[in-house]
């Protein structure tokens, strides 16, 4: 990766962390869930309205450090007028990104957070928040922990 990417990158989590998007509590949702991660104190709700198979809007809210903010915020970006078959698309592309740090083809925001693959730990901070979208989804709004089944 080159320098000027691996800054334009550092500068997007940067700036979903402090400006996230769609963040706090969505009044019209119909699917809500939960996710804690206990070894780093991440907490991440997200709301989703779902219309059909499309998530119609999204938010989260939450607390934690900058690497789950950051993600949850980009997700929300991305996921919002999807097909929960695109969404879970998004997340499998994401997820490979954050555990291998493999970038994608084409130069996105979801490529910022290639590094966190040198930080194991980490990875479950930055996949915390489509966790828990994915739980929202699927109708499961029982709470998920990062000590249960999460990478």
């Amino acid at each position: 990766m080159s320098s000027d990417l691996s800054d334009l990158y550092q500068q997007v989590i940067l700036d979903h962390n402090k400006r996230p998007r769609n963040r706090g509590k969505l009044p019209t949702a119909n699917r809500v869930a939960h996710g804690d991660n206990p070894s780093c104190g991440d907490q991440c709700n997200v709301y989703l309205r779902l219309e059909g198979d499309k998530i119609a809007d999204i938010s989260f809210d939450g607390s934690g450090c900058a690497i789950s903010q950051a993600s949850a915020s980009l997700m929300t970006t991305q996921v919002k007028g999807k097909t929960a078959a695109e969404a879970e698309a998004l997340f499998k592309q994401f997820h490979e990104i954050v555990t291998t740090g493999k970038e994608p083809e084409e130069i996105s925001d979801l490529g910022a957070f290639a590094g966190v693959h040198l930080f194991p730990a980490r990875i479950k901070c930055a996949t915390l928040g489509w966790h828990a979208a994915l739980n929202a989804l699927h109708g499961d709004a029982a709470p998920l922990t990062t000590e249960s089944h999460l990478d």
